[in-house]
């Protein structure tokens, strides 16, 4: 097992190794270059993003579960299939009411993230 390499053509998530984001979430850092990159995030239920925001835009795909996201002000629930753009500097946080994942794009990529 490994993490990702930057500018790497193929990367198989089993090969990747998680680390702990959060209390009962998993997060996996897949391809990425310097303009963009996907995060992949298991979330046990109860498990919450806690409120932030970051110089990046993001765009999130619900992949599995349900989760409570708050944009800005506006808090709605989302589910498997939806999608979500926080644009830089938005404020954003969510709760996994039902175990599920969330992919994440980044614009730029995240360098708080490479260790």
């Amino acid at each position: 097992m490994a993490i990702t390499e930057k500018n790497r053509r193929w990367v198989f998530n089993a090969d990747i190794d998680g680390e702990q984001a959060a209390p009962g979430v998993e997060r996996k850092i897949l391809a990425y270059c310097d303009e963009m990159m996907c995060v992949e995030n298991m979330f046990e239920e109860g498990a919450a993003g806690a409120p932030h925001s970051h110089p990046h835009t993001q765009i999130t795909y619900v992949a599995e579960g349900v989760f409570e996201f708050t944009i800005e002000n506006e808090t709605k629930v989302v589910r498997k299939g939806d999608t979500l753009l926080k644009q830089n500097g938005v404020t954003h946080g969510c709760v996994c009411l039902e175990k599920g994942i969330l992919v994440d794009f980044f614009t730029p990529m995240r360098e708080d993230f490479i260790k």
